[in-house]
């Protein structure tokens, strides 16, 4: 006889079959991709009509140029570089080729002096690749930081211009390529070429000129008169604006959403299918919707950086020194700092080395790391070394600070709410599109949105941080 059957040894129902007459709890589809898309909540968002929004702004007038740029097949400093310094602008092209050759190329290794202690005026440098640090000394023998220059920086014009004497410092931080141009040299080439020095002068003195009537945004000053009260002379203005602002058009992102009749008419319990299918292709929008708001080559915030709210640090890391020289630049009212985890990560690191770790403050019910009060949001769009890759142990990225809002001039997120058939989500519509001779049901799913700057210092970008950077604990 065979004690161990079942029908002999077992005394109850096992739970195994007992399953068969009981439901199981099933959850929705998950996602890895999905992400809390902090940049969408944290933005404003301002509604447009026939989506198009006009940024209208005070007319500005070019007195320094943004940034010399090279032709990297052949780096060499020739006329179209040359019509970007002001004092050789509206120079004839023949004179142009005359003066380039005053331009000398020089390449220094990382660490060398460019200059050691002569007066700013000496030389005039343009940065063709690489970076370099300017310092000077204080009245105690201190060093004092003057400026971080990159790639299609150059130095200070006012100081060659007018004759600086104060003594300066440039250290090559990296390998790099400049074009030096001698003020001694050039002032004996324009001895020799009365016409030439001539063109020049006027040129600079229109230059001057034209600084003096602008403010130090390079808008068009607007005149008044402050003082004691009495009968004078009120002055005549007007605030002037610009011819072409800026329109923004609404951008799309756009799919078509495939569905079975048949499973959405049997599978359909307890979880709704099309529900599902609709929800997951919705969130693959919004994380592209987040993405472009980032990275687009039109509106993208990345793209959209004024060079002057670009800051280079001084060592590769992101450190505490550069996110408060970036709330230097982004000092009207910052709204918050957004970076890859990855950079966060590495900034936390360069707090925790120097004993100072940033605190955290709860926002929609999420920590976050902050500095100076400004929260740190992360955002995985903010590409390293080009990629989303969560898994990459070093590369360089970019961490912006934000100024948002309409009325503050800053950063604002661009809709338009109540377009035909729109979903839950304003600015995003669902089409019912037929169905085809296989039974396959498709909906057009249709996303409209932009993102505009309202003022150059509504955002600051501390640009190339390494986040591969790590310590031994001693």
């Amino acid at each position: 006889m065979d004690f161990d059957n079942p029908i002999i040894t077992q005394h109850s129902l096992n739970s195994q079959t007992a399953r068969n007459l009981s439901h199981s709890t099933k959850s929705i589809p998950m996602m890895e991709g999905i992400t809390p898309r902090w940049l969408l909540k944290f933005l404003p968002w301002v509604p447009v009509e026939a989506g198009v929004y006009k940024v209208n702004k005070i007319k500005k007038h070019d007195i320094y140029p943004e940034m010399i740029s090279f032709d990297n097949s052949n780096i060499q400093v020739g006329p179209k570089q040359m019509a970007q310094i002001p004092f050789f602008q509206n120079i004839d092209m023949d004179k142009m080729n005359t003066l380039s050759s005053l331009f000398h190329k020089k390449e220094f290794d990382a660490g060398n002096f460019i200059c050691e202690g002569a007066p700013e005026s000496n030389e005039f440098l343009i940065v063709a690749n690489g970076k370099i640090e300017i310092t000077t000394k204080g009245l105690s023998g201190e060093k004092l930081n003057i400026d971080i220059l990159s790639s299609g920086d150059y130095t200070n014009v006012d100081a060659f211009v007018n004759n600086s004497m104060r003594p300066i410092y440039i250290k090559a931080l990296t390998p790099c390529t400049v074009f030096s141009l001698n003020k001694r040299a050039l002032t004996g080439h324009l001895d020799n070429s009365p016409q030439l020095a001539e063109s020049i002068n006027n040129a600079v003195t229109y230059w001057l000129s034209k600084k003096k009537a602008v403010n130090e945004n390079q808008e068009k000053l607007i005149s008044i008169k402050s003082g004691k009260m009495g009968e004078y002379e009120l002055p005549h203005t007007y605030p002037d604006y610009e011819e072409s602002p800026r329109e923004y058009i609404l951008s799309l992102i756009q799919t078509i959403l495939k569905t079975n009749s048949n499973v959405t008419d049997i599978f359909n319990s307890p979880i709704n299918q099309l529900d599902e299918q609709v929800r997951l292709t919705i969130e693959a929008m919004r994380e592209r919707q987040e993405w472009e708001i980032l990275n687009n080559k039109d509106f993208g915030l990345l793209n959209n950086v004024c060079p002057s709210m670009k800051v280079h640090p001084k060592d590769s890391s992101p450190t505490p020194d550069d996110m408060d020289e970036l709330l230097s630049r982004v000092w009207k009212k910052p709204a918050f700092f957004l970076a890859h985890p990855k950079a966060i990560a590495a900034f936390g690191r360069e707090c925790t080395r120097r004993g100072v770790p940033p605190p955290t403050v709860n926002i929609y019910g999420s920590p976050f790391v902050t500095w100076r009060g400004v929260p740190i949001v992360p955002c995985d769009k903010l590409m390293v070394n080009g990629k989303c890759c969560h898994n990459s142990y070093h590369g360089s990225t970019n961490i912006l600070l934000l100024r948002a809002g309409e009325k503050e001039q800053g950063v604002i997120g661009l809709h338009q709410p109540g377009i035909p058939n729109e979903t839950g989500i304003p600015s995003l519509s669902m089409k019912f599109a037929g169905i085809d001779q296989k039974g396959l049901s498709s909906y057009i799913l249709s996303l409209y949105f932009s993102a505009a700057v309202l003022s150059s210092d509504a955002i600051g970008m501390l640009e190339n941080v390494e986040v591969g950077k790590y310590y031994d604990c001693e």
